[in-house]
């Protein structure tokens, strides 16, 4: 029996493999990540975390989102940084930073953080 299940997978995986479901390279794409360092204001932090997180409740809902990771500093919580993954670049620099929730977003940060945020595009090195 075991050699039947052994001989079987091995069957289905050369299978795959030359129908190209298997084997495959990373595909060139248009994903991309951003890193966004915030500073906030002092004894903000936690205003500012709590606000990054509405924001994002808003952004997890646009067309090309992936992910968004929020950090913070723990030898100074005032430091804090997104790590976001994108599905289009174009989509991210164009339509994202028009959005409503963003533009809301960032005339209220005005109150909790201090300055505008550094933000730096990365993709997957080939």
């Amino acid at each position: 029996m075991k050699k039947y299940t052994l001989f079987t997978m091995l069957f289905v995986a050369a299978a795959l493999i030359s129908f190209g479901f298997l084997n495959k390279g990373p595909e060139k794409s248009d994903e991309f990540y951003v890193l966004v360092k915030y500073k906030a204001q002092p004894d903000k932090e936690k205003v500012a975390v709590a606000e990054l997180r509405n924001l994002i409740a808003h952004v997890k809902e646009e067309p090309h989102f992936g992910s968004i990771t929020v950090f913070s500093d723990p030898a100074d919580p005032t430091n804090i940084l997104l790590y976001e993954q994108w599905k289009s670049e174009e989509y991210y620099k164009g339509d994202h930073m028009k959005t409503a929730h963003l533009q809301k977003f960032i005339t209220d940060s005005r109150n909790f953080l201090a300055g505008p945020p550094e933000i730096t595009f990365w993709k997957v090195a080939e």
